[in-house]
């Protein structure tokens, strides 16, 4: 579908699953509270859990929230476009469904022709969380979105996203940051380039991606220890491989990066999930990865896909 008649879809009130540079979306207009409750609907998604809303321009933030604090204009000078969501307190225009009922939005510029054409063309700010069941793998293709609703009439395909996870989503206050949900830009860029000083106050949910299961597929995914070596049956096992340390014994094995580089792990990780829960085996092992720079956010999306298998062997 082109992007003119999907934009028509938004001002309708109608969904509309389009590319990012982190993941694909489903998008509504995020001023149309009718329009946003059928993402919660088609979704399953529960209604404690907020959005992110999506903007073309700096402008649009300032009729949407409160930029009064001059630290996020040099965030969104540095890092928009680009895969940063910046939590700010709302202006009355965005409905309560769209933030679970919070007084805070968060809002992203994503670093996508498609996306920002669409937003432009719509002529309104777009709501729009991951285009997958809630709770399940976040979706990198236009065939990843079919898998999970058919249904929808208007699907844009603008093939595999270069980023490969969710964005960095950050709670901003007077003179210091919160990382609620890690993402490919890091605490240490943010605290480099804008010098805002990291705090953890550890907030209730606030923004997606932070429930402790999430990104799960529907076959049991578990992160390899020495306790799972000796129990797992490799004739019925699919590996995310990292190191190639252990590669020979498994049925099926997926290689993240030949050359372990992280971003490129991050790039590939949800559609490796994706080829295996497809696949024939029946469970997926995931080799852990260092936990530094952009490893945090994918052991992040790791340790949320497995925490409830994970909790059956410890």
């Amino acid at each position: 579908m082109n992007l003119e008649k999907a934009a028509e879809y938004i001002r309708n009130g109608k969904l509309v699953a389009f590319p990012t540079e982190t993941v694909y979306g489903l998008g509504a207009n995020a001023l149309d509270p009718f329009a946003v409750s059928k993402i919660f609907e088609l979704k399953e998604r529960p209604a404690f859990d907020p959005l992110i809303v999506h903007i073309e321009s700096i402008e649009s933030a300032e009729q949407l929230a409160d930029t009064k604090n001059n630290k996020f204009h040099r965030l969104a000078e540095k890092f928009w476009p680009g895969p940063l969501t910046i939590v700010l307190p709302k202006k009355k225009i965005i409905p309560d469904i769209v933030t679970s009922g919070l007084d805070t939005v968060g809002l992203r510029m994503p670093n996508h022709k498609i996306a920002l054409e669409l937003i432009k063309l719509s002529g309104c700010p777009i709501a729009a969380p991951s285009a997958n069941k809630f709770g399940r793998v976040s979706p990198t293709s236009a065939q990843h979105v079919k898998k999970y609703f058919p249904q929808i009439d208007c699907i844009i395909d603008g093939g595999k996203t270069q980023v490969g996870i969710e964005s960095t989503v950050i709670y901003l206050y007077e003179d210091s940051f919160e990382i609620l949900r890690p993402g490919i830009i890091t605490s240490e860029e943010i605290e480099t380039e804008v010098s805002l000083k990291p705090i953890n106050k550890k907030r209730k949910i606030s923004a997606p991606g932070m429930m402790k299961s999430h990104y799960s597929p529907a076959k049991p995914i578990y992160i390899l220890n020495e306790t799972l070596l000796r129990k797992i049956d490799f004739n019925k096992a699919g590996l995310l491989s990292f190191t190639k340390k252990y590669d020979k014994f498994f049925k099926k094995v997926i290689t993240l990066s030949e050359s372990m580089d992280l971003k490129e792990c991050a790039v590939n990780l949800f559609s490796a999930i994706h080829l295996l829960e497809d696949s024939d085996v029946e469970i997926i092992i995931a080799e852990p990865v260092p936990e530094t720079g952009i490893g945090i956010a994918i052991m992040d999306r790791l340790k949320k896909a497995a925490y409830k298998t994970m909790k059956s062997i410890n």
